[in-house]
């Protein structure tokens, strides 16, 4: 009875933190819309950095409470992560922006299999065959209902370029930090949300004028974005947080993976909120699609063998040799 209870336990929680990052994550994305296409707020990157700014209170406010115990990261890891993490913001919204949607979903797309092969060459994961015919079966679907028009050029495929590998090493480091210096979600939030947020509001408002020749500073601030801007950045606490817990807990491939369900709500949101005009068939099949591959994934990948450290068995014997083994499984 212990030991299913203890699974029940874990996939109470498992759920319960992957809905809260689907509600906040699905939550900002329709209000930074509705701020940008309704009040023109364009200014995609300074916007982030008021994201980690109010990130970076919290974590201030919770330390003081007492909620978040002293840590330590290494100056060089940080300084990697945060230029990791500030290339990715960059990149995505560069590659918005001189590419077309379809190519655009594309690089989206392909930030799994670059996952995929950070940890096959960096952490030693090996996937049976059900679990890649599974994440294949993803990318088909989220391919086939939200690839349109494809075309590409030089600047924005290096944009894209840089953003995936970015984004894609940010997020492994996320969980390569947490199981290295053995940081909770709030401990690593509270050393990489500064650093984040003083660098992108210095540099932010200088490369949204070089994207949208607007100034942030000349903007006609009002009441109404004013109160846009606030929520968005007090959902994003909760998308920040939420993406940590969830790296930490599933690995940057699940994250990826499971992820793509929040562009399935999008659509589906932006249907029921905005007309059913690009509902078309094609859309629905591969929503379909994408729904079986997520199931899938996450039958395949939690099955013994499905998805493995090949030097567990190895590593796990030699701490049961010097009594450590418990701590290691935890973290493993």
């Amino acid at each position: 009875m212990a030991p299913a209870s203890k699974a029940d336990k874990k996939a109470a929680v498992d759920a319960a933190t992957w809905m809260f990052n689907v509600v906040t994550s699905v939550g900002i994305i329709i209000v930074n819309k509705a701020l940008m296409a309704t009040y023109g707020f364009s200014f995609a990157t300074t916007l982030t950095g008021m994201h980690f700014a109010t990130t970076t209170l919290m974590t201030v406010v919770l330390r003081w409470l007492g909620y978040i115990q002293p840590s330590h990261l290494p100056f060089p890891e940080l300084l990697k992560f945060v230029l990791f993490a500030n290339f990715s913001i960059v990149g995505m919204n560069v590659s918005l922006m001189w590419n077309s949607v379809g190519f655009y979903q594309i690089a989206k797309l392909s930030m799994i299999p670059v996952s995929c092969l950070l940890e096959v060459v960096l952490d030693k994961i090996r996937y049976s065959r059900d679990t890649k015919l599974s994440i294949a079966v993803v990318l088909l679907g989220v391919g086939v209902c939200t690839v349109t028009d494809v075309s590409v050029n030089t600047r924005g495929f290096i944009a894209a370029f840089i953003a995936v590998w970015s984004t894609s090493l940010q997020q492994y480091y996320v969980h390569f930090l947490q199981r290295k210096y053995s940081l909770g979600s709030f401990n690593l939030l509270g050393h990489t949300a500064p650093a984040q947020a003083a660098s992108l509001l210095i540099l932010g408002p200088f490369l949204d004028y070089w994207l949208t020749n607007k100034r942030v500073d000349a903007y006609n601030y009002n009441l109404a974005s004013l109160m846009f801007i606030f929520l968005s950045c007090s959902i994003a606490v909760g998308t920040n947080l939420s993406q940590f817990i969830c790296i930490g807990r599933f690995t940057a491939v699940t994250f990826q993976v499971l992820g793509h369900m929040k562009t399935i709500l999008v659509l589906i949101m932006g249907f029921f909120f905005f007309g059913r005009e690009g509902l078309t068939l094609q859309v629905v099949f591969g929503m379909v699609i994408a729904v079986v591959g997520m199931i899938w994934y996450g039958n395949a990948s939690s099955k013994p063998g499905g998805k493995e450290r090949r030097s567990l068995s190895l590593s796990t014997s030699r701490q049961q040799k010097h009594g450590e083994s418990a701590e290691l499984d935890g973290k493993v």
